[in-house]
């Protein structure tokens, strides 16, 4: 599967708008996680596997191939960590994860 460049073909775009080319990266395995585990800071390969709950080596080699490709994440001495880009986008998704513990509570109120 190609990286999801803006401008290319994405899933959910002929066109590549910018928006759906995110949401495909976004919605690969992982890749949302990925980032949202290196919010918490630098990691090397190892603790970033740990910290997403034992990812494959193969499959995490491969987001963070993408991520770095597009600019998203980046490899320095201390290990991995986020770019400018990456913690500007990471800023946008936190308040999605306020929502959903309110939103957990909701359901799990309506299901009870």
């Amino acid at each position: 599967m190609a990286i999801p460049l803006p401008g290319t073909p994405v899933r959910g775009s002929t066109t590549g708008k910018p928006i759906m080319a995110l949401f495909d990266l976004l919605g690969r395995t992982w890749s949302l996680g990925i980032l949202w585990n290196l919010q918490q800071g630098p990691a090397t390969f190892r603790e970033l596997q740990h910290r997403c709950e034992q990812i494959s080596p193969t499959l995490l080699n491969s987001r963070l191939k993408e991520l770095i490709t597009l600019h998203l994440v980046e490899k320095q001495a201390c290990g991995y960590q986020l770019t400018q880009s990456g913690l500007a986008l990471i800023n946008i998704i936190l308040p999605l994860g306020d929502w959903s513990k309110n939103w957990a509570k909701q359901v799990q109120e309506y299901t009870l």
